[in-house]
């Protein structure tokens, strides 16, 4: 592998991490709703699962994609099912009623199954893997997935500090239900390239 696309690596990993996208807004919304710490497993997930798929889909899997393009399809149309579902439970998420067992964050499971699933999270690893990985060693996936792993935990932290800070402002049902309204607007709205 040429050491010398390491920034550029590096650089494409923290531009695509620190954007917005599901996992970004689906984070951001987890802050406002249960805060930085409550919020942790679900970063983890984000972070490790997409590491995995990235690695993963540089040894190979990508070359399904190839091989079956239907499967391209398939995975669309379940990433665009499951990603309205999510857009809807976190438009209805709320703070409970009194006597009503308070909502969960994702888990960390949760997260790192969702990269299948995230279009965003797919077009990362593709890119990565074709462009930064030439060779298909490895060694090559390993550094790629390793850069990702470096930078995405930092970045998607970010989102859900500044959903914490919101929460400030998210004082009272009516502005916090509008803010997860608006969260899952813009989770269907990211669906706009796969849609595409």
């Amino acid at each position: 592998m040429n050491y010398a696309i390491l920034l550029p690596l590096a650089t494409f990993a923290f531009v695509t991490s620190i954007t917005p996208g599901p996992n970004n807004l689906m984070l951001m919304a987890s802050g406002a709703n249960f805060g930085f710490k409550r919020t942790i497993p679900h970063m983890l997930g984000v972070a490790l699962g997409f590491v995995f798929m990235a690695f993963l889909m540089g040894l190979g899997l990508a070359e399904l994609f190839e091989k079956w393009p239907w499967l391209h399809s398939v995975l669309s149309v379940v990433s665009v099912v499951y990603l309205v579902w999510l857009a809807w439970k976190i438009a209805n998420s709320a703070p409970p009623k009194p006597g009503e067992a308070a909502g969960t964050p994702m888990t960390f499971l949760q997260a790192a199954a969702f990269q299948w699933v995230n279009p965003k999270a797919w077009a990362m690893a593709l890119t990565a893997v074709t462009i930064y990985a030439p060779g298909d060693t490895a060694l090559a996936m390993l550094i790629v997935a390793s850069a990702f792993g470096a930078v995405n935990l930092p970045s998607v932290s970010v989102w859900v500090l500044l959903g914490q800070g919101m929460q400030r402002i998210l004082t009272n049902n009516a502005r916090l239900r509008a803010f997860n309204w608006t969260m899952a607007v813009l989770l269907v709205l990211s669906l706009y390239p796969v849609l595409l």
